[in-house]
């Protein structure tokens, strides 16, 4: 701990974002950088606590204090190294974590916890800037074969540990690009897809085959890669979203958030997209519903593609703003976020829930909502109550972004009869062992819809347990 007072000297300083009149034009990344010596300050504030709760929040153990101090000191080689023994990804996390570890600094209980994502991220650039993140193949091969199906973060995070094992590994991979919902869920502006090339140019270079446009289960059985490979690592995520199937779902207009997000990443990245296939808000009305990060992101997506007005909607009430008794600290605070997206001009409503849409030849023209109210009930459980007051808003694009369900059932699951649990996701042990012996699942694809954290702690597990398995 190089400066056990700076706590109490030095503010804390985020680097913000581009003023809203500039990004609001363009899909770069939103947010800006401190300079050299004011991430150094930042850093500096780490009060390396007997406790380290930062440590115990964080789904793969980052050790916080330890990369705090390194990057304080200028050795941001060093800082690299042990930030990178715990996460496989800092670049990733660093710009869409939430940071669970910041809301459980000791410092949080003053409001002002230590910038510890921007600083994990600042970290991991200055590394890829001085040359420390090279190529490091294996020196020893094991001559075992392991198949991961999917290359979102649990699919590269077994990859790259299961590489780094010296095993030989095999991604699959249904879209024509690597990188799962990294690559092409989340938007440009805060996640540049050329940090996500980067790390797979990287993988590529320590002996990771990818193979892109191979959906397994249709394109390729499952049961080949069974039998082809040594043990199969499934991380697939969980692609199924959660419909609304209320009266009008089927006019034209209303579409699942990803097929908005999906299909404007791949217009960034180049991609030509046939008018009458194009997803456009420009001069319309946009409704998002739900009011998750997926929303939040169509809502600067369609901000960006010149919609006339934003509107997202919440069936659950308003969290309290800064602070909520009812998830005191350490824990998760359920409380009011305002994303950039936000910040760009959105309006937000809570506990409406959709009845219908109402159509024009075809079209979406409008929502019907109603009021609902929520009370706690005996056991604790909130409970919902109508009202009875309904409205309409008007709307000629609507956009469907209320989570995640489960993994599709359809191929890799229903080919090799995966034992599943009461929510559909593919069952595992303790060892993220399915049901089948060679089989072994990671991420969304057995906890359902979750962080791309936590995503990469799962694989991680998984993939220490395939190791044992196949030594």
């Amino acid at each position: 701990m190089g400066n056990p007072k700076a706590f109490l000297t030095i503010r804390r300083k985020e680097a913000g974002y581009r003023p809203v009149v500039d990004r609001v034009y363009d899909y770069s990344e939103v947010e800006q950088t401190l300079n050299i010596e004011d991430r150094k300050l930042q850093a500096s504030r780490c009060m390396e606590c007997g406790v380290p709760f930062c440590h115990w929040a964080c789904p793969v153990g980052n050790r916080q204090p330890e990369w705090q101090d390194l990057a304080y000191r200028g050795k941001w080689g060093e800082a690299y190294r042990v930030l990178s023994q715990t996460c496989d990804f800092p670049e990733f996390t660093g710009r869409v974590c939430p940071a669970l570890c910041e809301k459980s600094c000791v410092l949080k209980l003053h409001n002002e916890p230590v910038t510890i994502r921007e600083n994990e991220v600042a970290i991991v650039e200055r590394a890829w800037a001085e040359g420390h993140v090279t190529p490091r193949p294996p020196k020893k091969r094991t001559g075992k074969k392991v198949a991961v199906i999917g290359s979102g973060p649990a699919g590269l995070a077994a990859a790259n540990r299961l590489n780094q094992m010296g095993h030989k590994v095999t991604v699959f991979e249904k879209d024509e690009v690597v990188g799962g919902l990294l690559r092409l869920g989340i938007p440009d502006f805060k996640l540049s897809k050329r940090i996500v090339e980067r790390r797979v140019n990287l993988m590529q270079e320590e002996g990771v085959e990818f193979k892109t446009g191979v959906q397994v289960g249709k394109d390729l059985p499952i049961s080949t890669l069974v039998k082809d490979f040594d043990a199969v690592c499934i991380a697939i995520g969980a692609g199924v979203p959660r419909d609304l199937p209320v009266e009008g779902r089927d006019l034209k207009g209303v579409y699942f958030a990803l097929e908005l997000l999906k299909q404007q990443n791949r217009v960034v990245s180049g991609a030509e997209i046939a008018p009458k296939e194009r997803i456009s808000a420009k001069g319309k009305k946009v409704l998002v519903i739900g009011g998750g990060d997926t929303g939040s992101d169509c809502v600067g997506t369609s901000i960006r593609q010149g919609a006339a007005s934003v509107t997202q909607i919440e069936i659950m009430p308003q969290p309290p703003e800064g602070h909520n008794p009812d998830t005191p600290w350490p824990a998760w605070p359920n409380v009011l976020k305002t994303s950039s997206s936000h910040e760009e001009g959105c309006a937000r409503r809570w506990n409406l829930d959709t009845l219908r849409f109402i159509g024009e030849k075809g079209q979406v023209k409008g929502v019907e909502v109603e009021r609902v109210e929520w009370t706690k009930g005996e056991d604790g459980r909130w409970q919902m109550s109508r009202t009875g007051e309904k409205e309409v808003i008007e709307a000629d694009l609507v956009l469907l972004s209320m989570g995640f369900v489960h993994p599709a059932q359809d191929d890799v699951v229903a080919e090799l009869q995966l034992a599943i649990d009461p929510r559909k996701n593919i069952r595992c042990d303790d060892s993220m062992r399915a049901s089948h012996k060679k089989v072994f699942v990671a991420g969304d694809a057995t906890t359902g819809a979750s962080l791309v954290v936590r995503a990469m702690a799962s694989a991680q597990k998984a993939a220490e347990n395939i190791d044992r398995f196949l030594r």
